[in-house]
């Protein structure tokens, strides 16, 4: 069975296709995001602080990643034949349609690949401005001599993560001026955790609030959870904004090595259950497709080959991180805690809490996080258990490192990366 959407960016947009959802992503009923109002900073002003516009191509990749998210949500995996695969159609306007008809079948490949699904694209020409890109170009010019531009040739994703707080130190650290960007979707955890990233950076390194965008994007329809997809429009607000500084730009994407690889230590954690976000092959191919759209970007993962211990260890302002990093957030699921009437926080039984717990003790750090359980419960017993079950179990190194994407290169590195961090791991999982 697919399933098939023509999107729309406004009510006046007529095009149809019999058989097909259609839903205007501008519909706040249907979808609802923050790019031209971000929660942080100088409130709408704050989108006019680029030397130049927004490009046609970057914001085509935004309104297509708010697209995928809003399918991507809405469409149940349960009810697919295998409980998992959805077949998924879209009809999509494109102010750059050349490129994006020559940038198809990467764009297919990296969504297959990110979700676990099949996609199908169909590019339509978009000649008009939506109502909010038309107020962008007007208020650039308005606000000309009273909004400071601000240049940099750095971007770094700041999720309210340990690793992305950790590649925000040592960008600081080094004397970069980045600008960071964060999104959260439901639920007050993410947010929480990003305001005290935010404010501990600020206080620390003297960095202009102007420096800091976060957004908002969520789905009205969410019949699915998993939403695989969420790191495709994560990627794509901070792209829009560099897409105005006009020069080339590194976009830093910082997470430790081991979870990029996205290796299955579970069964719980097999395939597109688990993110792909960072893994070297869907890397690889967003930026072959961000280099076809010419969106003048290099993507760049600093701790690609570093375990989440050895980060710590090799934070460039130790004390700084040991002071803060209780202020971070690693869980999978952090709200919760809040049907049992607990604080939003870490579960402490997931395999991020647990590769945290284990990056903590590596880096020789007594663990100060609050976690609200400790494997007693029904699920952290057979978490724990699952745990003890994957690092017993003999595995060739070589093949593991390639069970959730290909790795064509630097393969002794990645073996010896991985290598490590099952150690890590180890060595926290064998004192429970």
């Amino acid at each position: 069975m697919k399933d098939s959407f023509v999107f729309t960016l406004s009510e006046y947009d007529k095009f149809h296709v019999d058989g097909s959802r259609r839903v205007n992503i501008n519909d706040a009923t249907a979808f609802q995001y923050t790019f031209w109002n971000p929660t942080t900073g100088m409130g709408k002003k704050h989108m006019y602080v680029t030397p130049q516009r927004f490009t046609d191509e970057a914001m085509d990749l935004l309104y297509i990643s708010l697209m995928v998210f809003c399918v991507d949500r809405s469409v149940s995996r349960k009810k697919q034949d295998d409980a998992w695969t959805r077949n998924l159609e879209l009809y999509i306007p494109v102010k750059a349609y050349e490129k994006w008809e020559h940038c198809k079948s990467i764009l297919v490949n990296a969504l297959n690949f990110l979700t676990g699904d099949h996609w199908t694209i169909h590019f339509r020409k978009r000649v008009t401005l939506t109502e909010d890109e038309d107020k962008y170009i007007k208020c650039r010019w308005r606000y000309r001599c009273s909004v400071k531009r601000i240049d940099t040739d750095v971007f770094c994703m700041l999720s309210g993560g340990l690793d992305s707080f950790i590649g925000a130190i040592n960008l600081l650290k080094d004397g970069k001026e980045p600008i960071f960007v964060s999104h959260y979707g439901g639920g007050k955890g993410v947010k929480i955790y990003q305001d005290s990233v935010v404010n501990s950076l600020k206080i620390q390194y003297a960095v202009d609030s102007k420096r800091f965008f976060r957004f908002y994007a969520a789905s009205q329809n969410g019949a699915e959870d998993t939403t695989r997809s969420r790191s495709l429009m994560f990627f794509a607000h901070a792209i829009v904004l560099a897409s105005g500084i006009g020069h080339h730009v590194d976009l830093y994407v910082p997470e430790n090595g081991v979870i990029s690889l996205n290796i299955p230590l579970t069964v719980m954690r097999l395939g597109s259950l688990s993110t792909r976000t960072t893994h070297p092959y869907f890397m690889g191919m967003f930026q072959k497709l961000l280099t076809g759209l010419d969106i003048d970007i290099s993507l760049v993962n600093p701790f690609q080959m570093q375990t989440k211990g050895e980060m710590m260890k090799t934070c460039k302002d130790l004390d700084f991180l040991n002071a803060h990093y209780q202020d971070t957030l690693s869980c999978s699921h952090p709200d919760q805690g809040r049907w049992t009437g607990d604080a939003v926080g870490h579960c402490g039984e997931c395999l991020p809490c647990t590769i945290r717990k284990a990056a903590i003790k590596a880096a020789g750090l007594d663990d100060v996080t609050t976690y609200r359980h400790h494997y007693e419960t029904e699920t952290g017993i057979e978490s724990l258990r699952s745990y003890k079950l994957g690092l017993s179990t003999p595995k060739d190194s070589y093949a593991a490192i390639q069970m959730s994407g290909p790795i064509s290169e630097h393969l002794h590195d990645y073996v010896s990366l991985y290598e490590r961090g099952i150690k890590e791991l180890e060595n926290l999982i064998n004192l429970l």
